[in-house]
């Protein structure tokens, strides 16, 4: 697809010269009966060089290629109007152009903000914590926590204060939907908890979601555009929202288990493999049950959440089942996930999703 758009700015930027040559009497070109004032024909120079700015930034991957191109088709469809007869044609690649430019257009400003927001996240960010975990740190938890802690690796290193991961998987909208699969990276903040996740779905061969989820100061935010400019989710803060992502945040600290210690998490043994986690941000709380096994692996949480948006939005129960662990920078964590809204319907599992990369106390460069 990129080396046949290439070929089409290139094609019509070409084709604009000709304008030029026309008024400039460069060359006779009798198949253009109408004639071209030389102002006009500065105007087909200038379009068409603008087409081959935007075809060298499209293939350079500059984000703002998307500008030049839409400003080409403005000046281009223009000068086609005006000498319709000779030029109409023109207006099928000016369409083409349009349509491919328009999304790029929406896709710089959803990464415009995003490079907003996470650079705001950074900037919420305090130097790790050098304190080192030791088993007495364990011994107010449950044993069955303690014991995942242990298992997990926290025991002998610092405590994690942030971090920051790449996952992969495939989710779908509804039970009977098809599976659409996505890549995402999530920054998280463990001492002051917070998030960024955001993703691009591919709903079908040329049609992507891109979407972002956030938890700051306890306010959820849900953005979901097709193609980076039709919103089919925009969701502010508000209770439904607020405790979803704060429930969100609580089941995923199994990726960063040092977090179990967090002043803003209270534990309470239920079982001897079970025990409830309540996070509190502000004078807001969630609470959900880890599930963990013999060996002291994390099984699954499972938790109260509003399922859908709107008044009628209902709280069912929301369930993470570990798939597979793998070790990461000396922790083993729950790799591979499952996560299905147990509906009285029926098990509706929406999300497979796997951890390819994590980082801990360390973030990447600008993106």
């Amino acid at each position: 697809m990129k080396i046949l758009f290439s070929i089409i700015l290139l094609l019509h930027g070409l084709l604009h010269f000709i304008g030029f040559a026309k008024a400039y009497k460069l060359a006779s070109l009798p198949q253009l009966e109408l004639s071209v004032s030389r102002s006009l024909g500065t105007l087909w120079l200038i379009a068409g060089i603008i087409f081959l700015l935007a075809l060298v930034l499209f293939i350079l991957d500059k984000k703002f290629w998307p500008f030049f191109a839409l400003a080409g088709v403005l000046i281009s469809q223009s000068l086609i109007i005006i000498s319709w007869q000779d030029t109409k044609f023109g207006t099928i690649l000016n369409i083409i152009i349009l349509l491919m430019s328009i999304p790029a257009l929406g896709n710089f400003h959803f990464k415009d903000m995003l490079k907003n927001e996470k650079e705001a996240f950074r900037q919420e960010l305090k130097e790790p914590a050098k304190q080192v975990i030791t088993h007495e740190n364990l011994k107010s938890l449950p044993p069955a926590v303690g014991k995942w802690l242990e298992t997990s690796g926290v025991v002998g290193k610092p405590k994690i204060s942030y971090g920051y991961l790449i996952q992969r998987g495939e989710m779908r909208t509804s039970p009977d939907g098809n599976w659409m699969a996505f890549e995402a990276k999530q920054l998280v903040n463990l001492e002051n908890p917070y998030f960024i996740w955001n993703t691009e779905v591919e709903m079908a061969p040329f049609i992507t979601l891109h979407g972002r989820d956030k938890l700051m100061n306890g306010e959820g935010e849900m953005l979901i555009k097709l193609l980076s400019l039709v919103p089919v989710v925009d969701e502010g803060p508000g209770e439904k929202m607020n405790t979803g992502a704060m429930l969100r945040y609580l089941g995923e600290i199994c990726w960063f288990p040092s977090a179990a210690l967090s002043e803003h998490i209270t534990w309470e043994e239920t079982g001897r493999y079970t025990a409830m986690a309540t996070l509190r941000i502000g004078e807001t709380e969630v609470s959900g049950e880890f599930t963990f096994n013999g060996a002291g692996d994390m099984e699954s949480f499972e938790a109260l959440r509003y399922y859908g948006g709107g008044e009628e939005a209902k709280q069912e129960k929301w369930y993470i089942k570990a798939v597979a662990y793998r070790e990461f920078s000396g922790y083993r964590i729950p790799a591979k996930c499952a996560v299905t809204w147990k509906l009285p319907e029926g098990d509706f599992n929406w999300l497979n999703l796997e951890i390819t990369s994590i980082e801990y106390n360390q973030l990447p460069g600008q993106e």
